[in-house]
């Protein structure tokens, strides 16, 4: 059990992908203007880590049975493709709101580094089936711990009086160096 713990909490707070490794940037600096987009594009995530993770485990394995283990990458990113498929579709029907906020950055999951990152340290660290779903599962609440505080951070940027050589992407890369640099307050806790 303390395995899991531990794993959870290293994923959210001192290896979290998106603030320590600066894995996944594209849709952090995309959708993090609103709660709710950040709300969507986290659990769309989480869904296609966890499930990745749970099919590309099995797949590896015979691939590696078949020697075939340089074939990981493709195989992998049509893995994850499916899934961002499964969840477009089913967002497209049952929340379209959210579809159409999440716009182009939805499909992009599929090229997320941070999506295909967790599949393949997965294998490289060596871990077991349950820890590389629980794994992909902890870096997706991670990534989503990320935009939650980083929307908040984005709101305070817009309401505040910026000079005009930062407004805009500036300042919000800017924030995002700082709040990535509190989170490297947790390195060595876990």
């Amino acid at each position: 059990m303390k395995i899991f713990i531990t794993t959870l909490l290293a994923a959210m707070l001192t290896d979290n992908y998106v603030l320590s490794r600066s894995i996944g940037i594209c849709p952090f600096l995309g959708v993090s203007q609103k709660l709710s987009s950040s709300l969507g594009m986290g659990g769309a995530v989480i869904f296609v880590m966890g499930c990745a993770a749970a099919v590309t485990y099995p797949v590896y394995q015979l691939l590696a049975m078949l020697e075939l283990t340089y074939l990981k990458t493709v195989a992998f990113i049509l893995i994850i493709a499916l899934f961002v498929q499964l969840v477009e579709i089913a967002l497209k029907k049952l929340l379209p709101p959210l579809y159409r906020t999440l716009g182009v950055y939805l499909p992009l999951i599929t090229t997320n580094c941070a999506v295909l990152g967790v599949t393949i340290n997965n294998i490289d660290d060596g871990y077991g089936f349950l820890l590389s779903v629980w794994n992909a599962i902890s870096v997706g609440i991670g990534f989503t711990l990320a935009l939650i505080i980083f929307s908040g951070v984005r709101s305070r940027i817009e309401a505040a009086d910026v000079p005009e050589a930062f407004k805009g992407i500036p300042a919000t890369l800017v924030a995002a160096a700082i709040v990535s640099m509190s989170f490297s307050a947790f390195t060595g806790m876990i």
